[in-house]
């Protein structure tokens, strides 16, 4: 059975909001740069904030507020991972949550492997934690990227204590294979590394798409993994300020137990709240819908760089709404945003904040309506062949 997409809202009803997506720019400028979508919440979701408001239900969030039951539920639905058994924290967000791990399992000066094109506050948490930031750039074929396994040993061999994985990747989308993370993990422990994986886009991962969570690809990852993830890109509700840290093994577990209070203290009680709703069952039909439309706009994609900017390079992800195109030949220069921004009023994420390898790419954000990508890559190729 075909599952309809999800529509989203009306750009005027958009334009009321006061995130960032809607105050960075002046109304004449499609923004598609920063990782907000532009759909309904999921009403379940709608429902639990709404109820929330009315009883005033604004104070602080309990330690037993149902994140840990929800999520495991969910990853035994959306990714056939049984997490029974695991530790799970929360936490203010993603970064946050890496922070503070990478506090615990590296000393100052330390070397972190991060593997660029990557998520650009990767370059400043590593920093934060008193690490050092190496990096090891993923490998780009005609297939699409993958990890650099070979390179990332040599860092290993070489000193690194850590790696900070991407899973599944951003900007790229890849959705790393169950082989390749179980290999990751036999050249972690053989260098006595750990890998700390980023999984905020999992869930926006079709069940089909072969998504395996860092901590269900071995043995050997459970063990020397741990996993930092969040309903907050799927569902849109990074201002709510929930994160989950989870442990597979008795020995990164107590990590997690040793963390301070104050970490958990930070999670938000709405985050928690809308956290438990995205995870619950009620919400599978919504998330698939979503899914279905971001794959629809991805292929939609597709064929507006094919006619309006034949040069631009782009594969369809595997997983997410964010997209990485290569306008390097359309010469403006190694950062094309400010060009694009002047010349199409179109606001797009700056390639070269992703790594060196961002030169001449750009990032563009496909969760909104088919109309708004439509008009934006019209612009853009307008000005292109202005």
């Amino acid at each position: 059975m075909s599952i309809e997409p999800l529509r989203a809202l009306p750009i005027e009803h958009l334009r009321r909001r006061r995130s960032v997506k809607w105050r960075a720019y002046p109304e004449h400028v499609l923004p598609m740069f920063v990782a907000e979508t532009d759909f309904p919440l999921a009403p379940a979701i709608t429902e639990t904030l709404s109820t929330a408001v009315a009883l005033g239900d604004t104070g602080y969030t309990p330690t037993d507020s149902g994140l840990r039951e929800a999520y495991v539920g969910f990853a035994a639905r959306r990714f056939g991972w049984d997490a029974s058994d695991t530790v799970i924290r929360s936490t203010a967000d993603v970064m946050m949550g890496v922070v503070e791990i990478l506090r615990r399992v590296t000393t100052p000066g330390d070397r972190v492997v991060v593997t660029p094109p990557v998520y650009p506050p990767f370059f400043d948490c590593i920093p934060e934690a008193g690490a050092v930031v190496e990096s090891v750039p993923l490998r780009a074929d005609a297939d699409g990227f993958a990890l650099d396994l070979d390179g990332i040993e040599a860092a290993f061999r070489g000193g690194a204590r850590a790696m900070l994985l991407c899973n599944p990747h951003n900007p790229t989308g890849t959705v790393h294979a169950r082989e390749t993370l179980a290999r990751l993990a036999e050249i972690a422990a053989a260098h006595d590394a750990v890998i700390v994986s980023d999984e905020i886009h999992a869930p926006l991962a079709a069940p089909a798409s072969g998504i395996t969570p860092f901590l269900s690809a071995s043995s050997t990852a459970a063990r020397i993994g741990f996993a930092v993830t969040s309903a907050s890109k799927a569902f849109n509700l990074a201002g709510l300020k929930c994160a989950l840290m989870i442990a597979a093994d008795p020995t990164t577990a107590a990590v997690l137990r040793g963390l301070p209070d104050e970490v958990e203290w930070r999670t938000g009680l709405f985050g928690a709240l809308a956290g438990v709703a995205a995870f619950s069952p009620e919400s599978d039909d919504w998330l698939d819908s979503l899914i279905a439309a971001i794959a629809a706009n991805q292929r939609l994609l597709a064929e507006l760089l094919a006619e309006h900017l034949p040069r631009a390079r782009f594969r369809i992800p595997d997983a997410g709404y964010l997209a990485w195109v290569d306008v390097s030949a359309y010469g403006w220069g190694d950062d094309p945003v400010p060009a694009i921004l002047r010349g199409a009023d179109v606001a797009l994420h700056h390639g070269p904040m992703f790594g060196p390898q961002g030169i001449g790419h750009v990032r563009v954000n496909v969760g909104c309506a088919p109309e708004v990508l439509t008009e934006a890559i019209r612009r853009i190729g307008a000005f292109a062949a202005s």
